[in-house]
Order: C-alpha cells, then structure tokens, then sequence
C-alpha cells in the first residue's frame, strides 16, 4: 500500500482507498454523536457495505442521532505499542435508520455480531461523506496489512 504524502517524520496521511481497504479489517469502531454539543464516542461492532457503515443498536443515544439524521463521526484505529506504529481512519457522515428489511443493507446487518447486546435490534448506517486517515511510525516500504 503506497503513501499519499508525508506530514512529518512518521505521520502519513492515507489516501481515501487505502482508508477504505483499512476499515473492515478491525471488529471495532467509534460512534461519536453530540450530546450537548459535546461529543460523546461509543463503541460499535460494523461492517462496511457499499458506500456505508452499518451497526446494530438498542434505544439510546446511537439511535435518535440516527433518527434525526444527525452528522457524526465513525473512527477505527489499530495499533502496535511495541513497533511504535499504528493507523487510525476517521469518517464522517450522516447518520440514518434502515428500517426496511428488504433493504439489502438490513439484510447483512444482521450479520454483525453485537456482543451479547440482547437489546441490539435497530440497523443504523452511516454515509461515507469525509473519509481521512493517518499511518503512524515506521512501516515497511508496502506499509500497513490491509
């Protein structure tokens, strides 16, 4: 995987493909919504369909921003404490309900593996407006797995 550009030494920006190609390869990622106009992140097990992310969620907090169409941010991230190196992919987008199960994007929700959160029962995806990430330290020339 080639870098786009160099920030500085061991910070480099990713393009939106390699971004893209990083995002369905961790279990976990960020929901974060505002509370107040605070941010609040809460972590969600996804999947990446098409041009959305998509997670399961109970009542709550996760779900009126996703009834009220609210523009939020989604992070994932992985990192290696003892190489010194890591990756963190950031989108933003807006937030829905998918409540039509012949919708294909409700179909392969169900899929995803909600960890025991019985409650777990509204498809909430997010847009793939903004996309952005950055590759921390020193990666072979290919970079990152992917």
């Amino acid at each position: 995987m080639p870098l786009t550009s160099e920030i500085g030494e061991g910070l480099q920006v990713l393009s939106r493909t390699q971004c893209l190609a990083l995002l369905p390869t961790v279990p976990i990622g960020r929901v974060v919504v505002t509370i107040g106009a605070l941010p609040a992140a809460f972590p969600v097990s996804f999947a990446l369909v098409d041009a959305a992310i998509l997670f399961v969620t109970g009542e709550g907090t996760k779900l009126s921003a996703a009834l009220k169409h609210a523009v939020v941010a989604f992070e994932v991230d992985d990192f290696d404490p003892a190489a010194r190196r890591g990756w963190s992919v950031l989108v933003q987008g807006i937030s829905c309900v998918v409540d039509d199960e012949r919708d294909l994007r409700w179909t392969l929700a169900q899929d995803i593996d909600v960890w025991g959160n019985r409650d777990a029962s509204h498809v909430a995806a997010v847009s793939l407006e903004h996309v952005s990430g950055r590759l921390l330290g020193p990666w072979p020339a290919d970079g990152p797995p992917s």
